[in-house]
């Protein structure tokens, strides 16, 4: 009887019941809302279902899977690490994380994007540009606030790129500038951009009217292949001798939409837009979210990074809507200020809340296109904006 009395007692000291912490139950807490949005909601399922199952695998104790052997990665000629242990020895997610902290998963992804994205609605509507560019707004409004608020420049600017709601540009430009910050900014920059239909619909109908809202705009021109072709190879090129250190995410962007347009590699294309894009959105999204451990996620500097990344989010839309309502006024009544809101680099589910937003006040509205054009442009600005910074607080 005693022989069992000790065994259920050492069962209980090592299992996860006795090792769970209030954080760790908040966490858990927080990974089945996400899974609710995600599954019923239908909110950015892609995203949301790993990402929550991470934060939900990452909370339950003793399961060792997010375990780092050392804190301070340093290989040795035998291939082990300075504390003693050999790399795969961490946790699985651990190891899967590496392509998140050295910026492959975001360029990987960003070759998928580029493959899956068609520029024709911004060429054949330049005017996107501008409403893209002033969709940025939300990136220096939070620059500013973080700086008031303590934080270090490289990492203000590292919250402030969640503005752009581009989960890979944002890991990029934090694995640089404040690798500390990390785990935080990219599970706040994925969240937001899944939750897109959530925050975008109640801003885009306080700055607009219904007449606004109700605008239908006319049939975009069809733009050539020859301008298709010429235009991922013209911006890689500008953008990346003004702009060097961005040229690794921008690049990866633009050599998946040669891939898309160009007509002679359509195998690599297919590859880059289904196959590569959900292997890496899975190990991405489930290590993106495996970061956020009760322990060290429930911290007042973690919750300013993340009320610092919604109000970036809020501005960002504040400006491509305001934007679009200056526009709307300058062509009297041609473009639906609705579209700015697209101007966030979230592709393509910016454009769909716009879509969506606008079929409300007017069945027979399409902005989905026209919508593409201010969202595939704050892509390019988002990355520019990055580049930006990194030049300014990079090494």
């Amino acid at each position: 009887m005693e022989l069992i009395t000790n065994l259920l007692a050492g069962l209980w000291e090592t299992s996860g019941f006795n090792l769970l912490t209030w954080q760790n139950i908040v966490m858990i807490l927080v990974s089945f809302v996400f899974l609710f949005f995600a599954i019923h909601k239908k909110f950015e399922p892609l995203l949301l279902v790993p990402i929550a199952f991470g934060i939900l695998l990452a909370n339950l104790p003793g399961s060792g899977i997010m375990d780092d052997v050392t804190l301070t990665q340093i290989f040795g000629g035998d291939g082990t690490m300075a504390g003693g242990g050999h790399w795969y020895d961490s946790g699985v997610l651990r190891i899967m994380y590496a392509g998140v902290k050295s910026s492959l998963f975001p360029c990987l992804v960003f070759l998928g994007v580029g493959a899956m994205t068609d520029f024709g609605p911004l060429l054949s509507n330049p005017i996107s540009l501008l409403l893209g560019a002033a969709a940025q707004l939300g990136i220096y409004a939070a620059f500013i606030i973080a700086i008031l608020l303590g934080f270090a420049p490289e990492e203000a600017a590292s919250i402030a790129i969640i503005g752009g709601a581009d989960g890979p540009t944002a890991i990029f430009t934090t694995s640089q500038l404040a690798p500390h910050l990390l785990a935080p900014i990219a599970l706040a920059a994925y969240s937001y951009m899944a939750l897109i239909p959530i925050i975008q619909p109640p801003i885009m109908k306080a700055l607009t009217t219904k007449k606004e809202r109700a605008v239908k705009m006319t049939q975009l021109r069809k733009v050539s292949k020859v301008e298709k072709i010429i235009f991922p190879i013209a911006v890689l090129t500008l953008v990346a001798l003004i702009l060097p250190s961005v040229t690794p995410l921008l690049g990866m962007l633009m050599l998946g939409n040669l891939f898309r347009e160009c007509g002679v590699v359509d195998r690599l294309s297919d590859t880059a837009q289904n196959a590569l894009s959900n292997i890496v959105v899975i190990m991405l999204g489930v290590t993106v979210g495996a970061t956020a451990n009760g322990q060290s996620f429930l911290q007042l500097q973690t919750i300013k990074i993340v009320v610092l990344g919604l109000l970036a989010f809020m501005f960002s839309t504040v400006g491509g809507v305001l934007f679009g309502k200056l526009l709307y006024l300058i062509t009297k009544g041609k473009i639906n200020p609705l579209i700015g809101a697209a101007g966030v680099s979230a592709v393509p589910m910016a454009a769909r809340v716009a879509q969506n937003e606008g079929r409300k006040y007017n069945p027979t509205n399409f902005l989905l296109m026209h919508a593409m054009g201010p969202n595939v442009a704050g892509v390019i600005g988002s990355a520019v904006a990055a580049g930006f910074l990194l030049k300014m607080f990079g090494a």
